[in-house]
């Protein structure tokens, strides 16, 4: 069976504690994990799938906002990370996002930020924590709840940001208590899912590590069609080569 390579983005002020949590769930489902970061080549080729990991705010210049106080931005990592969402939709790699990374995949393709997210829903609990506590609702008939389930579930909350107005391609997959958007996904191929929590610290959750789980498996098959073609390709050359 392949083990699927799944390219990781990470800040560079946080990854080094964020990218082994991340890098446990990959090795958990059965991938092999690699770090990327601004500064540092992020070579697609070279891998099966990707994920955006969370951690710093988007500049509001790319999705028409106005910057808040309270930001911290990091331009070069949104210049890698748009690049990384963009591109492995052409190349049709299995893709999801965390936290911030699902907020990026939605304004990559063309998509807006709520700023003050708890503000705008006043009625959505306001939570601080890696632990469970924030209660989501997981929309039927999504690739999310093949996932996880309809079930009420339990995740953290780091975020004072959110998903307002949705990018081309995309679908709301949960909300919260009050309304705020949760996980987004991609309507059709390739695999992308966004979830604005953090299942990389609820590995112990069956349903969190649900989520790396079908990102790794849409990665194996990937390679493994991959490999197929490829594989295809050298019979037709060596059959050529020995006609010629």
């Amino acid at each position: 069976m392949v083990k699927p390579t799944i390219g990781v983005s990470v800040s560079a002020r946080s990854g080094w504690r964020i990218f082994p949590l991340i890098a446990l769930n990959v090795r958990l489902a059965g991938g092999h994990p690699v770090r990327w970061q601004a500064g540092q080549t992020a070579e697609l080729s070279e891998v099966h799938g990707v994920i955006i990991g969370g951690g710093d705010d988007i500049s509001p210049d790319l999705y028409g906002g106005k910057l808040v106080k309270t930001a911290r931005l990091d331009p070069a990592r949104d210049e890698l990370e748009r690049c990384l969402a963009a591109e492995g939709r052409k190349r049709n790699l299995p893709t999801m996002g965390i936290c911030r990374g699902s907020q990026m995949l939605n304004v990559a393709f063309g998509g807006t930020l709520n700023q003050d997210a708890y503000a705008t829903f006043s009625e959505s609990r306001k939570y601080r924590t890696i632990l469970p506590r924030k209660s989501v609702f997981v929309e039927v008939e999504t690739r999310l709840a093949t996932i996880t389930g309809t079930d009420e579930m339990l995740v953290n909350a780091l975020h004072s940001q959110a998903v307002d107005t949705l990018g081309d391609g995309f679908r709301i997959a949960a909300r919260d208590d009050g309304g705020m958007v949760q996980a987004i996904e991609r309507v059709e191929e390739p695999f992308a899912i966004g979830v604005q929590w953090h299942p990389e610290h609820l590995f112990y959750a069956r349903r969190q590590r649900a989520l790396f789980r079908a990102l790794v498996a849409a990665a194996r098959a990937r390679a493994e069609k991959t490999s197929q073609i490829e594989a295809v390709a050298a019979e037709a050359d060596h059959e050529k080569t020995a006609r010629d």
